[in-house]
């Protein structure tokens, strides 16, 4: 077993006895990383959870794999991946958008996992792989490579990637019910501001835009691809 098997194996095991680790989110027709980039970051800033790895499909979507600690019902999961999108993509068709594992129907009592990265794409040659998080705006709207990834390369970036723990998650899952959205959802007349009752700098200002679930979303992926170079540098890049 190389390393990339070993750190798949760690992430990303096959379901069994419909329970789920392994967790994906999909964006196609066209593939728009910029609509994902607010899954990605809302899940870390939002809900406190650990980065899910990014990939390119090779054919014609952007991925957000997370990673479980624990497995959880197949119910479970995907009641989750929903909640993600209606939470962060809304106003994305939902035929734009594929999730994984799912029930196999032609096949009682199995389950559908998505493709697996890296591969190669007979139809067209190309590749699907992870890729670090600076690199899907260079991709644009071809999420794939024209040539196999280096496997050291792809288990460099798995090894950076956490599983959700069991608190993590449970803390995740409280934080999309509806109760709590709307507990925690900010008046749009009012945004949060700071205890201290002044002005809130531009930054604050920018985080609080792109947590507010009741702003437009494009005013809220334009409020996140502002925050992003603060992002990475509190990532140490």
């Amino acid at each position: 077993m190389n390393r990339l098997d070993t750190e798949q194996q760690r992430l990303y095991p096959d379901a069994v006895d419909g329970q789920a680790r392994a967790l994906v989110l999909g964006l196609a027709r066209p593939a728009d990383w910029t609509l994902l980039r607010s899954v990605w970051q809302g899940v870390q800033a939002d809900l406190e959870l650990p980065a899910p790895a990014i990939a390119v499909s090779g054919t014609d979507s952007y991925q957000l794999w997370f990673s479980l600690a624990q497995p959880v019902a197949l119910e479970q999961a995907l009641g989750f991946l929903e909640q993600l999108r209606q939470r962060y993509l809304a106003e994305v068709a939902p035929s734009r958008i594929a999730m994984w594992p799912v029930a196999d129907a032609p096949s009682p009592g199995s389950v559908r996992v998505a493709p697996p990265v890296p591969a190669l794409q007979e139809a067209t040659g190309n590749w699907s792989a992870f890729v670090s998080p600076d690199l899907p705006a260079v991709f644009g709207e071809d999420p794939w490579l024209d040539m196999a990834p280096g496997l050291d390369a792809q288990a460099d970036l798995l090894s950076r990637i956490k599983s959700i723990q069991p608190d993590e998650w449970t803390h995740a899952l409280q934080r999309l019910s509806p109760a709590e959205a709307t507990a925690d959802r900010p008046s749009p007349a009012k945004p949060p501001r700071p205890s201290s009752g002044l002005p809130m700098e531009p930054r604050q200002f920018l985080q609080a835009v792109m947590n507010d679930a009741t702003a437009p979303l494009a005013l809220r992926i334009e409020a996140a691809k502002a925050l992003l170079p603060f992002t990475g540098q509190r990532r140490g890049g």
